[in-house]
């Protein structure tokens, strides 16, 4: 069970959110300024539209602009939910800097990284399976991971799988447009990941944020689909044509990329208050 702090019990809380505008960083900031947190949010080319939030346009290919925000911001936490993508120069270096700049300030650091630290050759992995990335993405990844676990022993280092909910994600963008003929492409019947809906992992970010573990942690959903599964699933819960959804192969296809990673959360789920439901769940049309 978590130590430290309790969810909700600290009004005074100086969170930074780097990556404020994105998916997840949106429902982070949201739950922290509905906490009552004195809550400030990066972006990278727009602010996001939450009120409450006070924005810096940051770029972590710069150093200095990240010592700059977090000398403005003096955050209590600083929690990482960037995705640079396959930039190196992001996604791997601008990790470390922020990882060293919440190490000089004594910030509470929060690090999220994902399931594309994993080639898929053993399917299953736990907290302490060790990266074996296979994509430029997966690697930078995996190389922010190391680099904060040694930089600040006592951050939370969090990895992630598809996130899903509200019909803001990507992955349910992508079955809209499929489902209405607005979009043209299949979803894959080979490709499986364990989808985690983004509330759940907003919350156990923030139970992490505000306890004092440190180490990895798996934040995924209970649940292996294949995102043709998935899709479906989605498509059922919005009243959409599932049969519109076309499937395909991504071992025909040849898409660089592991084909099966299921992140095994239940070492995780013991340490955190917050369910990881899984996509049959929280998908289920009521």
């Amino acid at each position: 069970m978590v130590s430290g702090l309790r969810w909700g019990a600290m009004s005074a809380m100086r969170v930074l959110i780097i990556g404020g505008s994105g998916f997840l960083g949106t429902e982070l900031a949201r739950r922290a300024t509905a906490a009552g947190w004195d809550t400030a949010a990066t972006y990278c080319s727009r602010p996001g539209d939450l009120s409450g939030v006070a924005w810096y346009q940051l770029d972590l290919r710069m150093p200095e602009h990240i010592d700059e925000v977090l000398a403005a911001v003096a955050p209590t936490v600083v929690m990482n939910a960037t995705s640079g993508g396959s930039d190196w120069a992001v996604t791997a270096d601008g990790s470390v800097h922020v990882a060293m700049a919440a190490m000089r300030r004594g910030c509470r650091l929060v690090h999220v990284s994902s399931d594309a630290v994993f080639s898929g050759s053993r399917i299953h992995y736990d907290e302490a399976c060790q990266p074996d990335p296979v994509t430029p993405y997966g690697a930078a990844k995996a190389a922010a991971e190391t680099a904060v676990r040694l930089l600040v022993p006592g951050a939370a280092v969090a990895r992630t799988s598809l996130i899903i909910g509200h019909g803001g994600s990507g992955h349910e963008r992508m079955v809209h447009a499929l489902a209405t003929g607005t979009g043209e492409g299949v979803l894959f019947t080979d490709d499986f990941r364990c989808p985690v809906h983004v509330d759940d992992l907003a919350r156990a970010l923030w139970e992490l944020a505000m306890s004092e573990q440190a180490g990895m942690f798996h934040l995924a959903g209970a649940d292996a689909l294949s995102r043709h599964e998935l899709g479906v699933l989605i498509a059922q819960r919005d009243g959409l044509d599932a049969t519109r959804l076309a499937a395909g192969c991504r071992a025909d296809a040849r898409i660089p990329g592991a084909l099966d990673v299921r992140l095994d959360s239940r070492a995780t789920q013991r340490r955190v208050r917050t369910r990881l439901r899984g996509a049959r769940e929280f998908l289920r049309v009521r």
